[in-house]
């Protein structure tokens, strides 16, 4: 995760810079979700025959890039090569002790430290929550891709099916945060600065708004649903809408 392009009112750098940085915050999301979306990774890199180029901005731990590179090896065709991006000291030194290329960089001003139409594939996993300004994060994606290169995004789901519950109880969705400094009207004790929690329809639309076309979103399990749930999780996974987490992947027109 990496510090947002902007901050609103009442969050300031240092207050967003500590929670980033701090130990206790974390930096990894679900393997599931990880392994998910590492076998469409896996897929495209298959298919492509050729080695490709990508970048993961926002890595991390560089847990879901070491789990892309593994699946992508497996396969036994093609290859790629992908260097991790983040804006946190504390995310980058974890990734790099994976074996993982990392840079320290954002999607603010001035940018990513890539030419125009240099990768093949652009990764943000579990990173467009944690963003203010989501179409300058996404215009750089766009950015750099090449004509006819591939963004996978992913990201908590705020229509998840246990959220329209919860919400109509009067209980904070999960995924949803009020403060930086404490968890306040829902389940959960851990903070980790989310800014921006989408539904399936408004991903789609802010992709498409981004310039990308031929958007899929499938569902995804989250790690931390109640053991005697976690069947019924995987289960509406066939239902992105109502999916924990959205997996979505979407190409820069030809």
């Amino acid at each position: 995760m990496r510090l947002p392009a902007c901050v609103p009112a009442g969050m300031t750098e240092r207050a967003l810079q500590q929670l980033y940085e701090a130990p206790g915050t974390p930096l990894s999301s679900g393997i599931e979700r990880a392994e998910l979306q590492a076998a469409s990774l896996a897929a495209l890199v298959a298919a492509a025959g050729r080695p490709l180029r990508g970048v993961d901005i926002g890595c991390g731990d560089g847990m879901a890039t070491s789990v892309a590179l593994a699946a992508c090896g497996a396969r036994g065709r093609g290859s790629i090569g992908i260097v991790g991006f983040d804006w946190s000291m504390a995310a980058l030194a974890q990734a790099a002790r994976r074996g993982i290329p990392v840079a320290r960089a954002s999607t603010e001003v001035p940018g990513l430290p890539l030419a125009p139409d240099s990768v093949d594939v652009v990764i943000m996993s579990e990173i467009i929550e944690h963003l203010v300004d989501t179409d300058a994060a996404l215009g750089e994606a766009h950015r750099v891709l090449v004509a006819g290169g591939t963004l996978f995004v992913s990201t908590p789901n705020l229509a998840a099916w246990y959220n329209r519950a919860l919400l109509a109880v009067g209980v904070q969705p999960l995924f949803t945060e009020v403060s930086l400094r404490g968890i306040y009207g829902r389940p959960g004790r851990e903070v980790v600065g989310h800014l921006r929690i989408f539904t399936r329809r408004a991903l789609h639309g802010l992709l498409e708004a981004n310039g990308f076309i031929d958007i899929t979103i499938a569902g995804a399990p989250y790690h931390d649903v109640p053991r005697p749930f976690k069947g019924l999780d995987r289960l509406l996974c066939r239902t992105p809408s109502l999916a924990s987490i959205l997996l979505a992947s979407a190409r820069k027109p030809d």
